[in-house]
C-alpha cells in the first residue's frame, strides 16, 4: 500500500478562512483556526444517540501514515447490528456545532467547510452499505416555519453501479464487493433541486422515501481500510429566492463532487448548523447488518467559516 501523505489542506481545502477550529495537532495551523481537544463539550456535541458510545481511544497504529491522529472516537458496530436505533445498536450518532464562539458566528455564515479523518479496521466487510458522518445546515427554513434539518451524508454502497434505467437492487459481489461512495442529500423537494442533483456524475438517483443519491461512484472507500482518509464538505447557502446554493466534497484533498444551482432555504431563518456525526450499517433490515464485530475511528474534526 502506498504511503498516505496528509496535509492540513485536506481538511480545509481553501485559503479563505474567516475563523475555524480543529482537533488536528499534527500540522501548523492558520492563525484564525483554533486548536481544541477531541472533547464533547469543546466541540458542542449534543443530541447523542443514547444507546451507543463514541469513546476516545488511541487508534491502531499504521505503517503507511506520515501524520496519523493520536486520539480518535471509536465506533463499534456489533455483530448483527444495523443502526443506532435497531435491536442491536451499532455505530453512533450526535450533532456537532463546534466551540461556542464558532457556533455563534456560524449563525451568520453563508459558506462553511466541515471535515474529519476516518479509518476502518482491517479486513472490513462492507455488506450492502452504510452511513458515515455528514453535514446538517438548516432549521426552521421551510415555508410555514416547519422545523427542518436538511442534511448531506456520506453513504457507501457495495456491488456494481445501477444503470439509470434499472429498478433492480445493487448486486453484491461477495468476494470483491466495491465500496462505492455517494452523497445522500435531503433537500427541499423542488424541480430545480431535482434537476441539478440529477446532473452530478457519474450517477444520481432520486429516492422518493429517503432523499437523493448524488454522485454514486464518484469515489470509493477502499482507501480507508487500515488507512486514514480525509473527508471535507463545503456548503454554500443560497440567497433567499435564488437557486445559487452549492455543496462540494473532497476526498484526501481532491474535489470529487460539486453540485450548484441549489435551493437549501426559502427564508433567512435557514442557517448552517454544523455536522450530523452519524455512522451505522444500513438500511433498516437484517440483510444490511454486519456479520461480525467491526470498528471505525474518527478524528481531526474541523470546521471553518468561509464567508
Amino acid at each position: 500500500m502506498e504511503n498516505s501523505v496528509f496535509k492540513f489542506s485536506h481538511l480545509v481545502p481553501t485559503k479563505e478562512i474567516l475563523c475555524g477550529f480543529t482537533t488536528c495537532s499534527s500540522e501548523p495551523l492558520p492563525s484564525n483556526v483554533q486548536l481544541i481537544s477531541l472533547d464533547d463539550t469543546e466541540l458542542g456535541v449534543h443530541k447523542i444517540s443514547s444507546s451507543t458510545t463514541h469513546e476516545i481511544v488511541r487508534p491502531p497504529k499504521t505503517d503507511n501514515e506520515n501524520k496519523p491522529p493520536t486520539f480518535a472516537w471509536e465506533a463499534l458496530y456489533p455483530k448483527n447490528s444495523i443502526n443506532p436505533s435497531g435491536p442491536i445498536p451499532g455505530g453512533f450518532g450526535f450533532y456537532l456545532s463546534g466551540p461556542s464562539a464558532f457556533a455563534e458566528r456560524l449563525q451568520f455564515a453563508k459558506e462553511a467547510i466541515f471535515s474529519y479523518r476516518m479509518m476502518l479496521q482491517g479486513e472490513w466487510e462492507w455488506v450492502k452499505g452504510g452511513k458515515f458522518p455528514g453535514v446538517t445546515w438548516l432549521t426552521d427554513a421551510q415555508a410555514g416555519g416547519r422545523k427542518s434539518a436538511v442534511t448531506v451524508s456520506i453513504f457507501v454502497r457495495c456491488g456494481g453501479m445501477v444503470p439509470k434505467n434499472s429498478e433492480q437492487a445493487t448486486t453484491i459481489t461477495p468476494h470483491r464487493a466495491k465500496s462505492i461512495g455517494e452523497l445522500y442529500a435531503y433537500l427541499p423537494l423542488t424541480q430545480s433541486n431535482d434537476s441539478q442533483l440529477s446532473r452530478v456524475p457519474p450517477l444520481s438517483i432520486p429516492n422518493a422515501d429517503y432523499g437523493f443519491s448524488v454522485g454514486r461512484g464518484a469515489y470509493t472507500f477502499d482507501r480507508a481500510v487500515s488507512r486514514w482518509m480525509s473527508i471535507a464538505f463545503r456548503v454554500k447557502l443560497n440567497d433567499v429566492g435564488e437557486n445559487n446554493g452549492e455543496f462540494e466534497l473532497w476526498i484526501d484533498g481532491q474535489s470529487v463532487m460539486l453540485a450548484d444551482g441549489l435551493s437549501f432555504r426559502e427564508r433567512e431563518e435557514g442557517k448552517i448548523k454544523g455536522m450530523h456525526f452519524q455512522t451505522f450499517f444500513g438500511g433498516h433490515t437484517k440483510e444490511w447488518a454486519t456479520p461480525k464485530d467491526q470498528r471505525a475511528w474518527f478524528s481531526d474534526v474541523t470546521g471553518v467559516i468561509v464567508q
